[in-house]
């Protein structure tokens, strides 16, 4: 029994559009993540920025005032709590917006490979 020519046309173009629709699944499967770990960066970066500044203001101070070591002291914890502090708002604004576009997944615990699951 031989299909007929249209009936082998529509077969086809269904199983090109499953194919699409997979491969776009993927493609956004992929992008969420790279766009995760560009967030992630972005809360590194803010954490180190703040260290940095604070670090550079402290030896600043040190410079003009002569008060060395404690204007470095300082400094490097006012830019560690600067740091703290947009690290925390860069998270909740991001947890924010993952609410509101419906992204909120139950958290699961990370094991490695090889670790035992059951504790």
């Amino acid at each position: 029994m031989t299909e007929s020519r249209e009936e082998a046309i529509k077969r086809l173009q269904q199983s090109a559009s499953e194919l699409e629709a997979r491969t776009t699944a993927e493609k956004s499967a992929e992008l969420t993540g790279h766009q995760v770990a560009g967030q992630a960066y972005k809360i590194i970066a803010e954490l180190l920025g703040g260290v940095f500044v604070g670090l550079a203001f402290g030896f600043i101070v040190d410079w003009v005032l002569g008060t060395r070591p404690w204007g470095l002291i300082g400094g490097v914890l006012l830019g560690f709590a600067l740091s703290i502090y947009m690290a925390r708002r860069t998270a909740n604004r991001l947890m924010a917006q993952a609410k509101a576009q419906g992204n909120s997944a139950p958290a699961e615990p990370y094991v490695e490979a090889g670790e035992d699951e059951e504790r």
